[in-house]
């Protein structure tokens, strides 16, 4: 996909990943971008730094009958959407003993926000014979978030959604994306690093954090070539398939890096 001239909605796009999307949308020369995040004042101020083409919607994704009343007002308002950016995601720092609320908040964010923006767009998007979706999934989707239960096992299921998305609707002119960074400067690494969360120390020690815009760099060459699986760190293919080769090694290493960690 080509930026010029398309239409983007994008979530959880007032900081981070999604507003740097946002601008380099903006810049690759896209009609319209659409800034939606459950920060009002947030996304009318990150779209407002962007200019014209940029509007801002509060909606919490969560919320379904939001998200359909995001991608109606969309359509009303510039006819269709291109591409819609899934990009709202929460971390929890915890594991198993972490309580049902926050299982719940981390699956109605990271997985159930995909589902509800696939059911509004996909009707628009076939009709006209095509879109993109482009469903911001972690490296935790395709390997483990050490420390992190919730996030670990909702990005997996984030990737395998956005999996079935591309195999079942492909042939009818949707493209699928899922990118799948790893560390990378955001609020919520920042967070999870003052909050001593065992998974943003792995993050910062592995000595690979990426600012938001070379991540935006990477999703633009992703849309151009249409990959599914949108690395912005090469080498998380690496170690996908050392995991996929080994497990009982790949486990090994991850346990002595966590021993290492915690002294």
């Amino acid at each position: 996909m080509n930026l010029t001239d398309r239409i983007a909605v994008i979530t959880g796009g007032a900081g981070g990943i999604g507003s740097a999307l946002a601008r380099r949308f903006a810049a690759e020369g896209a009609a319209a971008v659409v800034v939606a995040d459950l920060d009002a004042d947030a996304a009318d101020a990150a779209a407002a730094g962007i200019g014209p083409v940029a509007h801002a919607a509060a909606v919490d994704v969560t919320d379904e009958e939001q998200v359909r009343a995001l991608v109606a007002d969309t359509e009303r308002r510039y006819g269709r959407i291109d591409l819609f950016c899934a990009n709202a995601g929460v971390a929890t720092g915890g594991g198993v003993e972490l309580p049902d609320a926050d299982w719940d908040r981390a699956w109605r964010v990271n997985v159930l926000a995909h589902v509800y923006a696939a059911r509004a767009v996909l009707p628009g998007m076939l009709a006209r014979g095509g879109g993109y979706l482009l469903a911001t999934c972690s490296a935790a989707g395709v390997l483990t978030a050490v420390g992190d239960a919730p996030y670990t096992a909702t990005k997996h299921a984030a990737v395998g959604f956005a999996e079935w998305l591309a195999v079942t609707y492909r042939d009818q002119g949707l493209r699928v994306s899922a990118l799948c960074p790893q560390g990378v400067d955001t609020p919520m690494l920042a967070d999870g690093l003052a909050a001593g969360h065992l998974g943003a120390r792995v993050i910062a020690a592995s000595g690979a954090v990426l600012s938001p815009d070379q991540v935006a760099d990477a999703v633009i060459a992703g849309l151009a070539e249409e990959r599914f699986l949108i690395l912005p760190h090469p080498e998380v293919a690496g170690y996908a398939r050392r995991r996929a080769e080994d497990p009982d090694g790949w486990q090994a290493g991850l346990r002595k890096l966590v021993r290492r960690l915690r002294g």
